[in-house]
């Protein structure tokens, strides 16, 4: 069925996903705390359509990149709020509903822009403590792990474990297993008289045994069969390290084929946090190797980048679409981190240095930080656009 999707529908549920869920932990963190937050925002730019249920207007807007949540600030009097937005209207008492606010969102008991109260003083991000500042900046990061661990260990729970069955694909001539009678078809079920249940449980067996005799237990149809070999030792590159080991090989090849191992929600859970952990390192490592030169900034993608292989993933199936969101959603959560004013870290940052200095930076400190930032990030756009171009032009 997700095959037949078609390439606007898969997009959208890929961003659309990870930026509400993103924008929403925002959200709660701001009614938690109490900071009045007027708008919540999927897509930038001029309101499409919406709904305002109480204090809030639950909006898409034109652009449909990101998002926002608006909060109230003492900085700015039309409420452009940690995350932006762009509303007119007063903090100030207005007996008439100013210009760019429809006449559907206002209200003559509403709190600005959406009437003419005031906002309180209490309801302002800037009045509640460094803890709750940080709190809500760092809820969007929050929920983007919470969705990547939540569908990493759904795939799981779904559709099991993934492993390779041990069933010999192809058989070297010469080597200590083709001399053995090992056949092509044969199902490995134990090596040196311990069950065996995936291909990799074989090589951890087989690898240690660098002199000597090995039996391995064969499934052959109907028949049972114990085979014993002498094992030959190589030089091998250690995974973890790169630095070359001697390890034991027999000489079989391993058929390329995937099966599935169902799990508890106990251990999908389990399955997924590792799986979140995993991913976490390579992005991180992504973002070192980016810094130090290692990792070319050629490999990033933008928004025609995440469409196109959203569309390749729907249409190979739930499984590869759902874990793209997981690892899409994982990459904002990273990102969001990077120390750049405009974005979660860079503001956590700016909270946090306010607290240890004793006091608010200026507006002109901020405007500075907040322009660095800006440019950094367009900087960022224009480069995964231009990379999104070329990669469309070249392949």
């Amino acid at each position: 069925m997700l095959s037949s999707i078609t390439p606007y529908v898969a997009p959208l549920l890929v961003f659309g996903l990870v930026v509400f869920v993103h924008e929403l932990g925002h959200f709660l963190a701001a009614k938690l705390t109490g900071v009045y937050a007027p708008v919540f925002a999927l897509g930038w730019g001029r309101r499409l359509f919406g709904i305002r249920h109480g204090e809030t207007d639950y909006r898409v807007s034109m652009i449909p990149l990101g998002g926002y949540v608006r909060m109230a600030t003492r900085e700015d009097d039309s409420m452009a709020g940690i995350e932006g937005g762009a509303d007119r209207g007063s903090f100030d008492a207005a007996a008439q509903r100013p210009e760019g606010v429809p006449a559907s969102l206002w209200s003559s008991d509403a709190m600005a822009p959406f009437g003419p109260k005031p906002v309180p003083e209490d309801r302002w991000v800037e009045s509640k403590s460094v803890f709750a500042r940080v709190f809500i900046l760092s809820a969007g990061v929050i929920m983007n792990i919470v969705l990547t661990l939540t569908v990493s260990s759904g795939i799981y729970y779904v559709y099991g474990n993934p492993y390779r069955p041990a069933v010999v694909d192809s058989v070297i001539t010469g080597a200590p297993a083709a001399a053995a009678g090992v056949r092509s078809g044969d199902l490995i079920v134990g090596v040196g008289g311990e069950k065996v249940h995936a291909w990799e449980d074989v090589i951890d067996r087989v690898s240690p045994v660098t002199a000597g005799t090995i039996t391995l237990d064969i499934q052959r149809g109907a028949e049972r069969l114990s085979l014993s070999m002498l094992t030959q030792a190589i030089d091998s590159p250690d995974p973890a390290t790169g630095q070359s080991r001697r390890v034991g090989r027999i000489g079989i090849a391993v058929k390329d084929s995937v099966g599935r191992e169902p799990l508890s929600i106990g251990q999908s859970v389990a399955s997924g946090a590792n799986a979140t952990w995993a991913m976490a390192t390579n992005v991180a490592g992504v973002l070192k190797g980016l810094v130090s030169g290692q990792v070319s900034a050629k490999n990033l993608g933008g928004p025609i980048q995440i469409a196109r292989t959203s569309v390749q993933a729907a249409r190979r199936g739930a499984e590869t679409l759902w874990s793209l969101i997981a690892f899409l959603s994982l990459n904002i959560a990273i990102l969001n981190l990077v120390p750049i004013p405009v974005l979660d870290g860079g503001q956590i940052l700016l909270v946090v240095a306010e607290a240890v200095k004793g006091s608010a930076f200026s507006g002109r400190a901020r405007e500075a930080f907040a322009r660095v930032g800006v440019l950094a990030v367009l900087a960022l756009i224009l480069l995964v656009t231009f990379n999104d171009i070329r990669s469309t032009f070249t392949n």
